[in-house]
């Protein structure tokens, strides 16, 4: 009995850990070190939680007793292990960059210019190959006008709006631990349509495990589907 009840509470702790670890940062509840501390912690309650349940699972006289508890307890404690671990392996195996381009020769810039670190380019080849301008067939002021409403639509905080360059930029806060990404978008012509760059840069940390790659395809896709 005593070891159900361990199991399940150590599932519930790691669910709990997961769940109040990013909300509770970003709501300024606790600081960042704190939550991150509470997002590895999920991690390691829930692969212990997992491991008593396969262990209890595997002896006849407590599976019998305590099967659907025993269950339960896995499935939430691997489900709770998964979300770091999963974190963990973008950080190891995605290139170890935070600023993310369509162009990396000719910069979309912000302004006030943000620095653009040199090996980051050759780093972006590797990792995100398939990044590269997007070209519509609409004009530069359609194509302003579109990427500014999908931008909007994303809830991100738009900052620049400047029609004759052909530039938006906007701050996106991220969902889970609030952190604040710089984006910028430029639109110039190209032939009788126009060309989309973009370039997204984490405030902070030296790795976005994928995040601002990530960002930048989703727009993309929007700005050619015609959202």
């Amino acid at each position: 009995m005593w070891h159900k009840r361990i199991t399940l509470g150590l599932a519930v702790l790691a669910v709990l850990l997961l769940v109040v670890s990013g909300p509770g940062t970003r709501a300024g509840l606790w600081p960042f070190p704190v939550g991150l501390g509470m997002f590895g912690g999920a991690l390691l309650v829930g692969l212990a939680a997992a491991g008593a349940a396969i262990v209890a699972l595997a002896l006849p006289r407590l599976r019998v007793r305590s099967a659907p508890v025993l269950a339960v307890a896995l499935i939430l404690g691997a489900a709770s292990a998964a979300v770091p671990l999963d974190y963990i392996r973008r950080v190891k195996t995605l290139p170890y960059i935070n600023d993310i381009t369509t162009d990396t020769e000719q910069l979309p810039q912000f302004s006030p210019p943000k620095t653009y670190q040199s090996h980051f380019a050759e780093l972006q080849q590797i990792g995100y190959p398939d990044l590269r301008p997007l070209e519509l067939a609409l004009p530069p002021k359609q194509a302003f006008a579109r990427a500014a409403e999908i931008a909007r639509d994303q809830g991100w905080e738009v900052t620049a709006l400047d029609e004759r360059t052909g530039t938006i930029e906007a701050v996106v806060t991220t969902r889970w631990f609030g952190f604040k990404d710089d984006v910028v978008i430029r639109i110039a012509a190209a032939g009788a349509g126009s060309r989309v760059d973009m370039r997204s840069k984490s405030r902070a940390g030296r790795s976005d495990a994928g995040a601002n790659a990530r960002r930048i395809r989703e727009f993309l896709a929007r700005m050619d589907a015609g959202e």
